[in-house]
């Protein structure tokens, strides 16, 4: 039948989508790929900052380095004084596990601290080393509403450095100031970079769930993952807004309070490393700049993201059809208020989509069914005319038009609705809100732990054989293609589907299963209808 032809090629379009994310989660947007030194990298025009005299300058005593923490209701950090460079960086709301004893997600590692998070470069020197330092305050305790800072000072030859760090107790959001005085007689140009390093945000047996360094500027959002192109290195100076190492859930990054930055990024053992850097800082003799920057560590929740300038808030980012993913994602928090559960609440969603298209769905179904109806006529008219191609198409075609059928009414409809089903299937895939969601805890009646996890895979794989077994269910309840070699390409598209979601999130896999369900429903409820 004509319109299996269409059918397939749809239905087909959709598997490889979803294989191709399987396959290739994450696409690369490839950045301007290039090596920079200092003799090559270009030097964009400094913007003119607060510079004010200064009349004398404040004694300077170095201190041996020490650890200073600052708490609040969100993270807790710990930062070296000798340079104020980040120790570890723990979430409160995140643990590593679903078990409730796991340790708390940490932005910073072993092996990231040996790259300096929250580093600073002066002239490629890093000052945590060559630098003698000092500290103001102490630990920090933050309750619902305060803010407090912390301020690292240093001399690196002539230059003091003053690096006032300032957090927010409600915000993952946290700003430095940072002021350069010239102390010597004669002007100094300087080579300024800020640094964050972290280690993969995700395991590696995710292979939807990548760790990627992302920068935002004048062409919107860019991604790499490529490791390659990584340990090469990476940069960008093309308005630069904000730059930094991501997952589906968790972003580090760096954000510029003005422009005129160069975002560089590469992958040296195992550890990402951004920078935003700018080149040719004047600092007249006896003068101060001031150089305002800010950092996000944190989850990927657009709440907190919208908190932070640059347009962070694209790092949320669900592919082609964003547009439908971000609004579904929100109906579907909104359910979750009411119900409690997010396992019960992608159920509910699902069943309003599909009310949403069920006049579509069934145009459908009408159209294919009416298609079944003259298979027996095109078959009569493909023997008779196999032999001349035109006007075999021409004879079919007086056919529709005489009982008045659509041959691609059947697919149409669900065309529309394939935008949908990827924006919900992104979201579920990529949204941070059902990380450690649970659904259903245990297997009933025992203690063994099954869909405890949205964000992962189904530990039994019950969900994704149950969800194949129903999508073989509903071809089997679709009139069978005339062709021999289509209907076994679509009696194989079960096994195909089933093996793609067999690691995917069983959030994800909920969501499916539950479409099949009703879409069988619906097709028995039209053959009833037609008895």
């Amino acid at each position: 039948m004509e319109n299996k032809r269409v059918m397939l090629a749809v239905v087909l379009s959709l598997a490889v989508l979803l294989g191709w994310n399987f396959l290739f989660p994450t696409p690369k947007t490839p950045p301007k790929p290039q090596e920079h030194s200092q003799a090559d990298t270009p030097a964009p025009a400094p913007t003119p900052q607060t510079k004010a005299p200064v009349e004398s300058l404040p004694g300077f005593t170095p201190t041996t380095g020490r650890l200073v923490t600052v708490k609040t209701p969100l993270f807790t950090a710990v930062l070296n004084s000798a340079g104020g460079v980040l120790d570890s960086f723990s979430l409160k709301d995140y643990r590593q596990t679903i078990s409730p004893d796991s340790p708390l997600v940490n932005l910073t590692s072993e092996q990231a601290r040996q790259k300096a998070p929250l580093g600073l470069l002066l002239n490629g020197q890093p000052t945590w080393q060559a630098a003698q330092w000092t500290m103001e305050g102490g630990d920090l305790d933050l309750a619902p509403g305060q803010s407090g800072a912390l301020t690292f000072v240093g001399m690196l030859g002539d230059v003091r450095i003053e690096r006032t760090v300032t957090f927010q107790a409600d915000s993952y959001l946290f700003g430095e100031a940072l002021a350069l005085t010239n102390a010597s007689g004669a002007p100094v140009s300087l080579k300024v970079a800020h640094t964050v390093a972290v280690e993969k945000l995700s395991e590696a047996s995710e292979s939807y769930n990548v760790t990627k360094v992302a920068y935002y500027g004048d062409s919107g959002l860019s991604e790499i993952t490529d490791a390659k192109d990584l340990e090469k290195g990476v940069a960008e100076d093309k308005g630069i807004t904000w730059a930094g190492v991501e997952s589906n859930y968790f972003l580090v990054a760096t954000l510029p309070q003005a422009p005129g930055y160069l975002a560089k990024a590469k992958l040296e053992g195992g550890v990402y490393r951004v920078a935003l850097e700018k080149d040719a800082v004047p600092v007249p003799a006896g003068s101060r700049v001031e150089m305002p920057v800010s950092y996000y560590f944190g989850p990927k929740e657009l709440a907190y993201l919208a908190k932070a300038p640059g347009h962070l808030t694209a790092s949320v980012n669900y592919g082609w059809f964003d547009f439908i993913a971000k609004p579904l994602l929100i109906m579907l928090d909104f359910l979750h208020g009411f119900v409690g559960n997010y396992g019960v609440a992608i159920i509910l969603l699902t069943i309003i989509i599909k009310i949403l298209f069920w006049p579509l769905t069934h145009k459908s179904y009408k159209s294919m069914d009416q298609m079944r109806k003259l298979q027996p006529h095109m078959a009569q008219i493909r023997e008779k005319y196999k032999d001349d191609r035109q006007k075999m198409n021409e004879e079919m075609m007086r056919l529709y038009k005489t009982y008045k059928v659509n041959p691609a009414g059947g697919c149409l409809p669900m065309v529309v609705q394939i935008p949908v089903f990827i924006g919900l299937y992104q979201a579920l895939l990529n949204a941070i809100e059902l990380r450690h969601a649970p659904f259903i805890t245990h297997v009933p009646f025992t203690d063994i732990i099954w869909l405890a996890d949205l964000s992962v895979k189904d530990p039994f794989y019950v969900t994704p054989i149950i969800m194949g077994a129903t999508m073989f269910l509903q071809q089997k309840m679709t009139p069978a293609p005339g062709d021999p070699t289509q209907a076994k390409i679509m009696l194989a598209l079960p096994v195909v589907f089933t093996f793609m979601f067999l690691n995917f999130p069983s959030g994800l896999v909920v969501y499916w299963l539950v479409n099949n369900v009703l879409s069988i429903a619906q097709q028995w409820h039209l053959i009833r209808k037609k008895a």
